[in-house]
This record gives C-alpha cells, structure tokens and sequence, in this order.
C-alpha cells in the first residue's frame, strides 16, 4: 500500500452570522464572517500544496439555510480548486446543514463524495486501497447511535470513518450520534474523522479517533488556534496526525483582578498587560476579547455609574497593545472595598454590602431574575432576543453589575 497524505476537516459553518458579535460592531462581525471563509480557502491552498491526497469533511459545512447563494457558491468554487488539482472530497452533512434544515443546492464538482443519510455507505478509493464509510444526518435531531450500523471494514484496506457525534465525555455540547470510544474502537476501522465538537481533541491512537475541531472560532467559548489535521499514512498505518491551524481571527476570555487598584490610569495598565500576551499569540489576527474586570476596587462606584466609558477606555488600552484587538463585552464583577463604605457615619448601622452579599447565588432571586430577563428579551423586535446574547449577559452577571451599581453610587 502506498504512501499518502490526507486532510480531515469539521464544522466549517459558512455562513454563521455572528449575531451577538453584531449588536456590538457589525464591521467587526463581518470580518469575522469573512474569516470563516478565509479559513477554509487557507484549508484548500494547504491541501493543494501538501499535494493531499483527498480531503473529508465530517459535518457542518453549512451554519444553516442559506440566506442566497452565495455561501453554496464559495463552497463549489473552491471544491473546484481541489477537483483541479485532482484531489478528491467525501463529505457528510451533519445536524447544522442536514437535509431537511439546508434546502438550497449548487452542483458540486465531480470530485466531491457526499454520502447518503438513509443509511451509511462505502466509498472506495481503489487506487489508495481505502475504503471510506459515512452517513449523513436526514434531520438536525440525531438520537440514535449511527456508528453502531456502519458497514464492516474492507479487509487489507485503510478504513476510514467519517462520522458527526457528540461521543461520550463531551457533555458540553448537545447529543447528536451518541457512541463511545470502545463502539468506535470495535468497528475495525483504522481512522475515525469525527465532528460536531469543536475542540481538538485525540479520543484514541489505536486506532486512530479525532475531532478535527472547528476550523474558525465563533464565539468567546471557542478560544485560542483553531483548523483542521493533516494525517500520514506509511504501510497502510497512521504515521502521523498534526494540526493545520488555518484560522483567521481569535477569541479571547480574559479576567482582570483590580483588587485593592485605586488609580484608574493602574487599572487600564493592567488590562494592557492583559492583552499583550493575547496579541502575541494571535500573530497579527484579529482578537474579539471578553474583559471582566474583578476584585474589591474603589474604582467599582465610577465603573458601575458609567459602564459605557470605562468600556471604551478599555477599548482603547486593548488598541494600544494591537490595533486589531476588539472589546466584545466588559463583565463588571467588581464591588467597593468594605473600609470604604465603612467610612461613611450613616452606614454603621446599616451594612448594605452585608445585606446584599450573596444575593446573587440565592436560587429564588436568580429565576425571578432569569424570568424578568426573558420577558424583557421576548419584547425585542425582530427576533434580537432569540440568542444567548441578546441582553449583552448571563443572569449572574447583571446580579453581580447591580450589585456594585448599588454599593458605588452609595459610597459616592
């Protein structure tokens, strides 16, 4: 058997729109946008000069129904790249772009391999001796365990599984295909080439099972270098396994302590030194940072009252440090020191911070809360409270900012 290369790619999700990213900065969430396009031309260019033999794609090519075209065009054009320089692609659809949730269709060049959702095939490449299996998803829900009726393995033949899942110890993300390393482990492939989660992430090394993860971060919960794989095979073995990463912008979750901080002019230093490694890392990529600023502060009482300005100063700080560093949200978890407000003679009897301390966690308060925050939500036009984001927080957060709000303006 023949030496050769392949590429193993996931969850591009074309055409996702950033729509929390959006009510921040609609430039900022168009280039984001972009990016994820620009990743995936990357993918291609590196397939073509690795000379790859083929390329697979385990799911979610598509974020969801198109809204024209123009995403189905950009995918043809550049599979057409990879059909010109005779590498070929195999693909399923997952729970994002299944078939009943993505609809329109382009013609795709004669390269691309797409398999069935009725129920999983075998594609094989006889000229590489390599047998490939998959089965797409008919419909976003997914309950049962697809792997467990993929087809026996190909004997004296590399065996490779394409498969959308959840997999067991990924409880973060929502069930879709579910199995276990040992169901994979059993089936007698050589490679399972697994999507949905969008972490890297190595389950097994024999045989060989990997999440590719996704090759653009979408949101602040997809932090750090993101791509796809690049596998070896010698002898009909897995030689090697190594990352491409190919993305094009970043995410970055960053909490700054300003404990015992007093000097608003320390407080923007510190966030500056916060961003600086971030910068650094992202090698001139553009950076969406979520800021929380903590700690006990006599700064919380002016932070609380103007959360706009400090906001945009530390917009400005993050833009020292990189021109392409971008504030997607600031969390105020900040609150007064309690000799501060000790100070003032009508607080002696009468403790606030005390009172107010934990009001946060208490169970009854949070769902009034989460109640309150909904109803607001569902009143905003145009479907803006349909995501996670629409009020700029989680529940926790606007407690905790309510709080400091409380104690700051009480203190000044």
């Amino acid at each position: 058997m023949s030496a050769f290369r392949f590429v193993h790619a996931a969850d591009l999700h074309l055409g996702s729109p950033f729509a929390g990213l959006a009510r921040v900065d609609a430039g900022v969430a168009g280039r984001f946008a972009a990016a994820s396009r620009e990743a995936f031309s990357d993918l291609v260019t590196r397939a073509i000069d690795a000379e790859a033999a083929f390329v697979v794609v385990a799911g979610d090519i598509y974020d969801a129904e198109w809204r024209d075209n123009s995403i189905g065009l950009f995918f043809n054009r550049e599979l057409a790249r990879l059909d010109r320089a005779g590498i070929r692609v195999a693909l399923i659809k997952g729970n994002h772009d299944a078939e009943s949730v993505v609809t329109r269709t382009i013609s795709l060049p004669d390269n691309v391999l797409q398999f069935p959702s009725a129920k999983a095939a075998t594609v094989r490449l006889d000229d590489l001796k390599v047998a490939l299996h998959g089965q797409s998803f008919a419909d976003r829900a997914a309950p049962q365990n697809l792997a467990a009726f993929y087809p026996a393995p190909v004997p004296g033949w590399f065996n490779i599984g394409l498969l959308h899942t959840s997999c067991e110890g990924f409880s973060a993300h929502a069930t879709y295909a579910p199995c276990t390393v040992a169901e994979l482990s059993l089936r007698g492939y050589d490679y399972w080439a697994l999507g949905h989660v969008h972490e890297h992430a190595v389950l097994s090394r024999d045989p060989w099972i990997v999440f590719s993860g996704v090759l653009q971060g979408r949101s602040v919960r997809e932090c750090g270098p993101k791509g796809a794989v690049m596998v070896e095979v010698e002898d009909g073995c897995v030689a090697s396994v190594d990352r491409l990463i190919v993305d094009r912008a970043r995410w970055a979750d960053l909490v700054v302590d300003l404990d015992g901080v007093e000097d608003e002019t320390v407080a923007l230093a510190r966030i500056e030194a916060a961003v600086r490694p971030v910068a650094e890392e992202a090698e001139g990529r553009l950076v969406a940072v979520r800021l929380t600023l903590s700690g006990a502060t006599r700064l919380a009482g002016r932070f609380a009252a103007d959360p706009r300005r400090i906001a945009d100063e530390a917009q400005a700080a993050a833009q020292r440090v990189h021109a392409d560093i971008w504030l997607e949200k600031l969390k105020l978890r900040v609150a007064p020191p309690p000799r501060a407000l000790a100070t003032a003679p009508e607080l002696k009897s009468f403790d606030l911070a005390a009172l107010l301390d934990g009001l946060d966690r208490e169970p009854e308060l949070v769902e009034r809360a989460k109640a309150t925050v909904a109803q607001v939500a569902g009143k905003l036009p145009g479907g803006l409270g349909d995501d996670e984001a629409a009020l700029g927080d989680d529940v926790e957060a606007l407690l905790a900012q309510a709080r400091a709000l409380a104690l700051g303006r009480l203190q000044a």
